[in-house]
């Protein structure tokens, strides 16, 4: 699709917060049939200006650093790296959410491959991990379309909407072919 190379990755500012606010609000009871719900809270104006300040703390003490996936200034989905563990490991853990109506149109394997080159790229990270649970088949098509692979499961290893959940652990490392 053409308008893959018109995604972009960008930091989250106050000048985001109407265009993230709606977004949230737009996805959110899609979201939430996904991953644990945010706080009732998060969906205002102060829970995402919160957010955006919180993300910004958080890069410049490289702890996490969050991005929004943009198409032609529009705000398509999330992607973020947190809990960023240096300097022995070099190691974040990936987690991204793209919007229901962008769903099934590749954007979210473009999104996490640009990810990829600013992770092994300008923040000189060596390892990503990420978790999925097993019935989210394209989360799990995404990173195996991006050189991640399967290292491990955890049996019910999460509460989710009032059950427990495997969860399937996946890894990507710099040295992985296909990565400049």
């Amino acid at each position: 699709m053409p308008d893959l190379d018109r995604l972009q990755l960008q930091t989250p500012t106050s000048a985001d917060l109407p265009a993230l606010l709606a977004f949230e609000l737009d996805n959110r009871a899609y979201f939430e049939s996904w991953v644990t719900a945010r706080a009732p809270s998060y969906y205002t104006a102060e829970g995402i200006a919160t957010a955006i300040e919180q993300a910004q703390r958080e890069r410049e003490k490289d702890t996490a650093h969050q991005y929004l996936a943009t198409l032609d200034g529009q705000i398509i989905g999330r992607v973020n790296l947190t809990a960023v563990t240096r300097p022995y490991f070099n190691k974040a853990a990936l987690g991204y959410r793209i919007g229901e109506r962008f769903g099934g149109r590749g954007y979210a394997t473009r999104v996490v491959a640009l990810l990829l080159q600013e992770a092994f790229g300008a923040l000189d990270l060596w390892r990503l991990e990420a978790t999925a649970r097993p019935q989210n088949m394209g989360s799990i098509a995404v990173m195996q379309r991006n050189g991640f692979h399967q290292y491990g499961r955890s049996e019910k290893a999460m509460r989710f909407q009032d059950a427990w959940s495997d969860l399937l652990y996946f890894e990507r490392r710099k040295d992985h072919p296909g990565i400049e």
